[in-house]
């Protein structure tokens, strides 16, 4: 049997991949990537305590384990990235960004440094291989659970040399093979937040680490220009957000816009949230290109829990495409990734950049 690297998050579903693949008869090595040093603060899969959970299922089996630093590369291409779309005035998604360079990336380059065949993770998603060789990734068979929007671009190249053991389980059963297994981290919570902001709070994140984008005296304005208020800097606002405005207009407001260049925010009533199209770039294709060169019709997903939405496509250039809804959606925030679906499968994806 091959041998695999797992990333070892020090959560349940890495750790229950881990020991599948053991008992399948794949030649395992456990690998808990160190991505961010939070000075003793434990957060999710970041800190000692996710360290030691992963260390303990990995020995409990009787695998090898290693701790990975890739802090230096993350901090370039993840935590950059999300300092620099901010200052452009979007809403980045960091997790889709840390899987494409980083746990398909950087981690795919360890696995070659230790002669390693195969890389896993505990993500749900499935993969399958059709008759002509060409690798398809799915959407995990536990709907509530999915997590292909986040995976949307990785190609051929890097699902030829991974394994997702707990795609096609419900997380439920997840957790019921932890236990048979004895796992300790059998009933451990899932982590949510960003590791890199263990309050959860990107706004303080971004203005620490980035005290250049806080400018005192920006505008919050209603749709009409009519100065509501004042703020600090526009990368704490996102499109569609209702909470902590720091206005009050007498009824429900969301931010329907940023602008960096007049370090401005519009709030306004949630109707006029809604917008029929998006441009996307940054697009990668899971076969190598788009089905097609001229329009298609898919169902498109703009956020990571939320229903795809049946979609006309056009791709424009090698790494662009234009989405045209077929009704109009909400809250469709710039820095967040469109990921185009036929059925459960992926096709690709992009970042939106604009909105019309």
């Amino acid at each position: 049997m091959p041998s695999v690297l797992v990333a070892m998050s020090g959560g349940v579903d890495s750790s229950v991949a881990a020991c599948l693949l053991q008992e399948q008869g794949y030649e395992v090595v456990g690998s808990h990537m160190s991505l961010v040093h939070l000075d003793g603060v434990e957060h999710g899969c970041c800190g000692p305590a996710a360290r030691a959970d992963a260390a303990a299922v990995a020995d409990l089996a009787g695998f090898p384990f290693e701790i990975c630093d890739l802090s230096a590369p993350f901090a370039a291409t993840v935590i950059g990235d999300f300092v620099d779309e901010h200052a452009a005035g979007r809403t980045p998604n960091p997790c889709a960004r840390c899987n494409g360079e980083i746990k398909f990336g950087a981690f795919l380059r360890r696995a070659d440094e230790l002669g390693v065949d195969l890389v896993a993770t505990g993500h749900y998603v499935r993969t399958h291989r059709d008759p002509r060789g060409a690798w398809h990734l799915r959407r995990g068979a536990d709907r509530a659970k999915d997590q292909s929007y986040m995976l949307h671009m990785l190609g051929q190249r890097q699902l030829a040399r991974s394994v997702f053991p707990v795609g096609g389980l419900p997380k439920h059963e997840t957790r019921a093979i932890a236990a048979r297994m004895g796992l300790p981290v059998a009933t451990k919570p899932d982590s949510q937040e960003l590791c890199f902001a263990p309050s959860g709070d990107a706004g303080a994140f971004v203005r620490r680490a980035a005290p250049q984008l806080v400018h005192a005296g920006g505008e919050v304005v209603d749709r009409d220009g009519r100065v509501l208020g004042e703020h600090d800097g526009t990368f704490a606002f996102t499109v569609g957000q209702r909470r902590r405005l720091g206005v009050a207009l007498g009824a429900p407001a969301y931010v329907l816009e940023t602008d960096v260049t007049t370090n401005r925010v519009v709030v306004g009533p949630g109707e006029l949230l809604s917008r029929r199209a998006v441009e996307a770039d940054r697009v990668s294709w899971v076969a190598g290109r788009p089905p097609t060169d001229d329009p298609f019709e898919a169902s498109v997903r703009v956020r990571s829990h939320g229903d795809a939405a049946p979609a006309m496509v056009t791709p424009v250039g090698d790494a662009a495409i234009e989405v045209a809804f077929r009704s109009p959606q909400r809250a469709l925030a710039p820095g967040q990734s469109a990921v185009i679906y036929r059925g459960d499968e992926v096709l690709g994806g992009g970042r939106i950049v604009a909105t019309r």
